[in-house]
């Protein structure tokens, strides 16, 4: 396989833009990733597209406004995982040699609000109102209070955190730093989560521009951020654990970490998929970043904000950046390429030399993407 660099990314704003077309936002972040790599589309062989709720032909109905180059677009619906597929399908067609350039996009256009029901129609779990995602995530955070000791206060402090980071940024949809109290008494979803322990919907669209490490010395003195490992994964069956999110995270990571030939502690920053605060907590150890029944630990240590020993989620994560599904992915991989090159303003982690990105999503089977990158 050969080396693969992201040459340029583009993003905006994660928000409600309920005048805007979803066309016109993927339209946005992939003019943005191709100016920031100096690249013409009709330089682009091909593009894949991950969107999660937008129907059929999502990349032609953005590309098509960019102009009708006769290039293949690939779409790729994988639950929350979907930009972050579309983009190792990317790195793949580069690495492998099938073409020297290529465009990832991740886009969505969440019109409507509340919770999202991962249950399928003549899945028990719809009439019970265990499907609704919150609900299945306060069960996870539940059972982690019980086998831990978790506190209701400990577990709130993740949205602290990351809406504090969220303030920094400026694409993030919300830029609102929150008290302890705020978001311990904010409305109630799903016991013990509430409002702000829960990302929000919205819209947003994300890219990059990614070739091998050849053309980009061709085009630039770099320094360049590279892809140094991936992996996506879906769910195996564990008696009596139907949505075991830390198994599945393990087992990705582990493959993208062997790939990279390195580990969880020559890691300097992370993006996971905070969903809800009680995943952030159980990803910090899936990802390998400390122990089983060690994250809640790990937080309050201040380890994982910015300056710590890991930070986690600079960007404000999903619970504060926000979460249009398909494009979540995406602004991980422009976050961390930003972290990398040093692009990052307030939000910057010092001397940032390898980081990961990690969503997860879905519901019976789920799906996982974890890709590292260096500079």
């Amino acid at each position: 396989m050969r080396p693969v660099v992201v040459l340029g990314v583009g993003l905006i704003r994660f928000g409600r833009y309920p005048d805007v077309p979803v066309a016109e936002l993927g339209q946005r972040a992939c003019w943005a990733a191709l100016d920031d790599a100096g690249v013409a589309w009709r330089d682009i062989p091909v593009a894949y597209c991950g969107h999660a709720f937008q129907g059929s032909t999502m990349g032609q109905r953005v590309l098509n406004r960019i102009g009708l180059t006769g290039v293949p677009i690939i779409n790729v619906e994988n639950a929350c995982a979907s930009g972050s597929t579309a983009f190792v399908a990317a790195y793949q067609a580069v690495a492998s040699g099938m073409y020297d350039v290529a465009l990832a996009l991740g886009v969505e256009k969440m019109s409507f609000k509340g919770m999202i029901d991962a249950t399928r129609p003549d899945d028990i779990e719809r009439p019970l109102g265990t499907g609704a995602m919150p609900t299945k995530y306060a069960l996870i955070a539940r059972r982690y209070m019980d086998d831990y000791g978790l506190t209701a206060a400990a577990l709130a402090q993740v949205s602290v955190k990351n809406h504090a980071n969220g303030c920094r940024n400026p694409y993030a949809q919300h830029q609102r730093r929150l008290t302890l109290d705020e978001v311990q008494q904010s409305r109630m979803i799903s016991d013990p989560l509430t409002l702000y322990q829960c990302s929000p919907t919205g819209d947003g669209a994300a890219a990059a521009v990614i070739t091998t490490e050849a053309v980009a010395r061709q085009r630039s003195a770099g320094p360049f951020v590279r892809v140094a490992g991936c992996a996506v994964g879906s769910q195996v069956f564990v008696p009596g654990e139907p949505d075991d999110i830390s198994e599945i995270t393990k087992r990705t990571s582990r493959r993208a970490y062997e790939m990279w030939g390195g580990g969880p502690d020559d890691l300097d920053v992370v993006e996971l998929h905070d969903c809800f605060t009680i995943a952030e907590i159980c990803h910090y150890e899936g990802l390998g970043l400390c122990g089983e029944g060690e994250g809640q630990h790990l937080l309050a240590s201040g380890a994982t904000g910015i300056g710590g020993r890991i930070p986690v989620n600079p960007s404000g994560g999903l619970l504060s950046r926000g979460h249009p599904v398909g494009a979540t992915g995406m602004a991980q991989i422009a976050e961390i390429t930003w972290q990398l090159r040093e692009q990052a303003g307030e939000r910057q982690v010092t001397g940032a030399k390898a980081g990961v990105t990690h969503t997860l999503g879905g519901g019976g089977g789920m799906a996982c993407a974890v890709t590292v990158l260096t500079r």
